[in-house]
């Protein structure tokens, strides 16, 4: 018997496959080394895109509707996003795929849970990020690509996913209990100015810690856990210099808080 691998493997992390399931996590594998060999940008995301039998071709060993069923498995769990509105006709149902790189980054970086605390960079504020600083799960590449005959269109192509937005927001979700959206205008071009300014994402989880230990349970302050005044040009360089011995703010439960706003948001 011959057990010598004459073709290219299939790779996958056992760890990976044990969170989402083998099937599945040779789906997330594979469609994490299209992405980053991906042409296809929508939406300011590279996004893969293939029928189901297309993939089949891509995976003998399954049949079509074990593909089905797993990609809808990662869909409904929230692994990757749908869609078939990039098609240039309707009649085209051909499905995109993108990986949801915020949640596969909880998983394989070990930050799924919001009490591990981030820790604060010595300093802060107008400090040269360095390559490292502004990689994110995905550009970091957690997740090994797979050794394919197309390997070889890669080797000079330096990949770095600009998926920083959707890493602070998703942090910000999960740590405040919110919902905001990563594709806002607003809050793409307040977070692009403070990375301009030379902060980097350990700096965005730090003011975003500390602010909710201030604010999440304080009614009248917990509204302000939001991009527009945690990002803000004028408030986030003294927010960040707030997360040495900082403390809760505690609530006055006998009465309403005493607060004047007529002036404005100054927080």
């Amino acid at each position: 018997m011959n057990l010598l691998i004459n073709e290219p493997p299939l790779q996958v992390l056992p760890s990976l496959a044990a969170k989402v399931g083998l099937n599945e996590a040779i789906i997330l594998q594979q469609l994490h080394f299209k992405t980053l060999i991906s042409a296809h940008i929508h939406d300011g995301h590279k996004w893969v895109f293939n029928s189901y039998q297309q993939w089949q071709n891509e995976f003998p060993f399954w049949s079509e509707k074990t593909i089905k069923r797993a990609i809808r498995k990662l869909e409904d769990d929230g692994y990757i996003f749908s869609t078939d509105e990039f098609n240039k006709y309707k009649i085209d149902k051909t499905k995109w795929y993108r990986l949801n790189y915020t949640k596969l980054g909880y998983l394989t970086m070990g930050q799924h849970d919001p009490s591990n605390e981030t820790k604060c960079p010595d300093t802060w504020g107008q400090s040269d990020p360095t390559h490292e600083d502004k990689l994110t799960p995905s550009s970091r590449d957690t997740l090994t690509p797979p050794i394919t005959k197309d390997i070889k269109s890669i080797k000079n192509n330096i990949v770095e996913e600009l998926d920083i937005v959707h890493e602070i927001i998703g942090y910000l979700n999960q740590t405040a209990l919110k919902n905001f959206k990563a594709t806002t205008t607003a809050t793409k071009r307040l977070i692009n100015a403070r990375l301009a300014d030379g902060y980097t994402l350990e700096h965005f989880k730090c003011v975003i810690d500390t602010k909710v230990k201030q604010w999440l349970h304080n009614p009248e302050m917990n509204k302000y856990l939001r991009p527009d005044t945690l990002f803000n040009a004028t408030k986030f360089e003294g927010y960040l210099n707030e997360t040495q011995n900082v403390q809760p703010i505690q609530h006055n439960s006998s009465g309403p808080l005493d607060l004047d706003f007529s002036k404005g948001e100054d927080l």
